[in-house]
C-alpha cells in the first residue's frame, strides 16, 4: 500500500479544500482503491434520505485501523480498541471506524469487547433501523440489511434486532429515540416503544455527562416540545431528573422561539413542570443534567426574572425596570412568559421598548464610577458601591443629565 501524502493537497490551516460530504467520499474511495470496502454510514445517510442537510458524516470500512494508519498519513486512533480513526482530509477531520460486532454489554453502555466483521453485521449491532444504512461512495446505491430505508418511508422508529436487548445494551438509546423521533416526527414501532419504557426506569449505568448531552441536542431543535411529549410519556423524565413523572401541556416549551438557548428551554419546561418555578430545584437540575456554570446560573436567573415579570414589575421604580430589562435573563424570560401569558408579555415588552427608547436607554454607561468617588475623598470600602448604585438609579430616573450633576449629589447627599 502505497500512503496518501495529505500534506501535499492541504489547504492553509482553518481553510477547509472540500465539503464534509466531498471529504468523507474521497476518504472512502481512496481505501476503495486500496482493495478495502469503504461506505458512508449512519446519521448521513438517513439526513439525506430525508431531505436533509447532514452536519457529520462518518465512513465504515473493511479496513482495520493499522491499514487505515497505512493508508492516510497522519491517522490517528481516538477509539482504536473500537476500530476508529481520525482521518485529516483538506481541512476536514473525520471518524473513520472499522465493521465490527459487539460482545456482550455488562455495564449498560458499552460492549465488553468486539470483534472486526462483516457491514451486515456491523449494521445489525446499531440502534435503530434508521441508523444502520450505509451508501456506496462510487454509486451512491443505498446499502440496507435492516429495513431502515423502508421504516423512512414509513416515518418509523424501530430498534434493530430485539428491542429490549437493543436498549439494555446501552440505556442511553431511550433518549436517542427520543431525540429522532421527535426531531424526524417518526412514529414509534409499538414493540421498541414498549422497550423503551420498561428499560426508562433506570439510567443508572449512564453517566449524567451522557444524559446532559442528550438533552442539550434534543432541547435545541424546535421540535422539542415533542420530545418532551416523550420524555414524560414514557417514564424517561422520573430517572434522567430525579423527580416523579409529570405528565400534561407543556405552553411555556411550545411558545419557546426556534434558537431559544438551552437554559432557557430548561426554565420554560421547569414551569411547565409545576409553574411556582422552585429555583432550589436547579441545584437538583444542575447536578442531574451535568449543567455547566453557566447554564445552571443562566437557569436560575431566568426564573427569577420571570417571577418579577410575573409579580413585582407593577411596583418596580423605573430605575428597577430599566436594571431588569438590561439583565442578561430579560429577553429568555419575556420567552418565556409569552407561553404563560401573551397579554402580559405583550404588555411588558410595550414598556421595556418604551424605557429602551429613553435618553441613554436602559443600560447608559454611569455618570460616575469608584475613581470619581476616590478624587473626591471617599475611601473605597462596601460603602462605595451603595453610592454608586444610588447615583447610578438616580440616573436611570431621569434625574441626572451629566456628570458634574451627578457628582454635586454625591457631595451634597454622602458623607466622606
Amino acid at each position: 500500500m502505497s500512503p496518501v501524502d495529505q500534506h501535499s493537497n492541504q489547504p492553509p490551516p482553518g481553510a477547509p479544500g472540500c465539503s464534509p460530504r466531498q471529504a468523507a467520499v474521497e476518504i472512502a474511495l481512496c481505501i476503495v482503491e486500496e482493495g478495502f470496502t469503504a461506505y458512508l454510514a449512519g446519521g448521513c445517510v438517513r439526513d439525506e434520505l430525508l431531505g436533509i442537510q447532514p452536519t457529520d458524516f462518518d465512513v465504515a470500512t473493511s479496513a482495520k485501523p493499522a491499514e487505515i494508519a497505512k493508508i492516510f498519513r497522519g491517522a490517528r486512533g481516538v477509539g482504536e480498541a473500537f476500530g476508529v480513526m481520525l482521518v485529516r482530509w483538506k481541512g476536514r477531520v473525520l471518524e473513520v471506524a472499522t465493521f465490527r460486532a459487539d460482545g456482550p454489554y455488562h455495564d449498560g453502555r458499552r460492549p465488553s469487547d468486539i470483534r472486526f466483521a462483516t457491514a451486515e453485521e456491523d449494521a445489525k449491532r446499531r440502534d435503530f433501523t434508521i441508523n444502520g444504512l450505509f451508501r456506496d461512495p462510487k454509486t451512491n446505491e443505498v446499502i440496507d440489511f435492516v429495513g431502515g430505508r423502508q421504516d423512512l418511508n414509513a416515518r418509523v422508529l424501530r430498534a434493530i434486532g430485539d428491542p429490549a436487548a437493543r436498549l439494555n445494551e446501552d440505556r442511553l438509546r431511550t433518549l436517542r429515540a427520543v431525540r429522532f423521533a421527535a426531531r424526524f416526527a417518526l412514529t414509534v414501532d409499538p414493540e421498541t416503544e414498549q422497550a423503551i419504557c420498561d428499560a426508562a426506569a433506570d439510567l443508572t449505568p449512564v453517566s449524567r455527562e451522557r444524559i446532559g448531552g442528550e438533552f442539550r441536542r434534543m432541547f435545541s431543535h424546535p421540535s422539542r416540545t415533542r420530545a418532551v411529549e416523550f420524555l414524560e410519556r414514557w417514564g424517561l423524565d422520573t430517572p434522567s431528573l430525579g423527580e416523579v413523572n409529570s405528565m400534561g401541556p407543556a405552553p411555556r416549551t411550545a411558545g419557546l422561539p426556534p434558537d431559544a438557548k438551552f437554559a432557557t428551554v430548561l426554565a420554560a419546561w421547569r414551569l411547565d413542570r409545576d409553574s411556582r418555578g422552585v429555583v432550589g430545584s436547579t441545584h437538583r437540575w444542575r447536578d442531574r443534567l451535568n449543567l455547566s456554570g453557566q447554564e445552571w446560573s443562566d437557569l436560575g436567573d431566568t426564573l427569577r426574572a420571570i417571577d418579577a415579570l410575573r409579580g413585582s414589575w407593577d411596583g418596580l421604580s423605573k430605575a428597577q425596570r430599566k436594571r431588569l430589562v438590561a439583565g442578561r435573563a430579560f429577553a429568555a424570560s419575556l420567552d418565556v412568559l409569552r407561553g404563560e401569558d401573551a397579554p402580559r408579555a405583550g404588555e411588558i415588552s410595550a414598556a421595556a421598548q418604551g424605557l429602551a427608547q429613553e435618553p441613554g436607554g436602559v443600560a447608559p454607561v454611569p455618570f460616575v464610577n469608584g475613581a470619581d468617588l476616590i478624587a473626591l475623598g471617599f475611601r473605597p470600602g462596601p460603602k462605595f458601591k451603595s453610592i454608586l448604585d444610588q447615583v447610578y438609579d438616580a440616573q436611570l430616573e431621569g434625574q441626572l443629565q451629566s456628570k458634574e450633576g451627578a457628582l454635586r449629589l454625591v457631595q451634597s447627599e454622602f458623607h466622606r
